[in-house]
């Protein structure tokens, strides 16, 4: 139930909506480099700025390592830093990716999901965003606009809370370039809830020298390494706590999954983003035929909630899990994560699909007849 005291409805993308709350945030700086199906975001964002909305120094530069690299440099900086990107950006920013986690810098990343070459394709599923899952960056996926709103807010105060880079992730054009109907919280209440910006550490604070990327060789590197898992470590309780504060502000629940009709099922679907409305709609209408079907769908992707995740699959007989990207050599990234949690707790059946890869449709049909036991391929193509 919303809290229609702070909560205004407007129709919006995925993307306008990500940029939106960004504009409610208001970033000190945000580098910038255009990619499809990321692109909207920034156009919108760099529109508020050319209005006088914002106040946010935007840099254009010449590639998305740069984008990432000055990124880095702000927030070392001291200064509170967005970006955007999209599949082959956010692969060129992969070197970079490591750095920021590694300098523990508070950077908020929103990612349109969208399919790596070759060959080309434009359209989403989740390539980009799981080849980046192990860099050390919070990884937070949204099924829709709204979704992508909530979270954009949410991510921000996460990541200066546990001083660790965050990523909010759509589905490119799925949710990116679709419209729906969400609800936008008041500015004053949006800037209440995220708070002043003071980083801890700062270049710039020449009272306070400090230095950010020094060289750690073995007598010291291991340590750094550990330090950066145990702060990953705290992000889901941080997340929570979190989640719980905004929900009182707009009435939006929202966990480390989402469980939809799992508790008595037998039969659970698992998958992330928006294919989850799908899912949802099929589930409903199995229901209506007696069968005992559920869903699980991941919210907060890394850290993976490996524990609560096996408490909420302890009734299920089969559980299908189903990636939309493809880990070529081994198992799909859902696939292994869901097999670890129910490593040596769980007896279920556990089954692998990979499906809508380069923005191909699934429909409610196919996952009907997935959950029914009719379909028992690897690849729902």
């Amino acid at each position: 139930m919303s809290n229609s005291k702070n909560n205004n409805k407007l129709a919006l993308t995925g993307g306008y909506a990500a940029a939106y709350a960004l504009r409610q945030i208001e970033p000190d700086v945000m580098p910038i480099y255009p990619i499809t199906p990321q692109t909207p975001i920034i156009e919108t964002y760099a529109k508020f700025v050319a209005d006088g909305e914002v106040e946010t120094e935007m840099i254009e530069v010449e590639s998305e390592h740069s984008a990432m690299s000055a990124a880095v440099g702000a927030s070392a900086a001291g200064a509170r830093t967005v970006t955007a990107t999209s599949s082959q950006g956010l692969a060129y920013m992969h070197e970079v990716l490591y750095i920021a986690s590694g300098m523990r810098l508070p950077i908020l990343m929103v990612v349109a999901a969208r399919a790596l070459s070759a060959p080309i394709n434009i359209h989403g599923d989740h390539s980009d965003v799981m080849g980046s899952r192990d860099s050390g960056w919070v990884q937070i996926f949204c099924e829709n606009p709204q979704e992508v709103y909530d979270k954009t807010i949410i991510g921000m105060r996460l990541a200066e809370k546990i001083k660790l880079p965050v990523m909010i992730i759509m589905d490119g054009f799925n949710t990116s370039h679709s419209v729906e109907n969400l609800e936008i919280l008041d500015a004053k209440t949006v800037k209440k809830f995220i708070g002043e910006y003071n980083p801890e550490h700062s270049l710039l604070d020449i009272e306070n020298p400090v230095t950010y990327g020094p060289l750690a060789l073995q007598d010291s590197y291991f340590e750094f390494k550990i330090d950066q898992e145990e702060a990953m470590g705290k992000a889901s309780g941080e997340y929570m706590k979190i989640t719980k504060e905004y929900e009182k502000i707009s009435g939006r629940k929202y966990s480390l999954f989402e469980e939809y009709q799992s508790e008595d099922a037998e039969k659970v679907l698992v998958l992330i983003g928006s294919a989850a409305g799908t899912a949802k709609d099929a589930i409903d209408d199995l229901r209506k035929k007696s069968e005992n079907a559920g869903l699980i769908k991941i919210e907060l992707f890394r850290p993976f909630p490996f524990l609560e995740i096996a408490g909420a699959l302890k009734n299920a007989k089969e559980i299908m899990v189903m990636d939309r990207a493809q880990s070529i050599g081994s198992y799909p990234p859902l696939f292994s994560e869901i097999s670890v949690s129910l490593r040596n707790v769980h007896e279920a059946r556990i089954s692998s699909m990979v499906y809508g890869l380069g923005g191909r449709d699934v429909f409610k049909k196919q996952i009907e007849r997935i959950l029914e036991g009719k379909f028992k391929e690897k690849y729902l193509t």
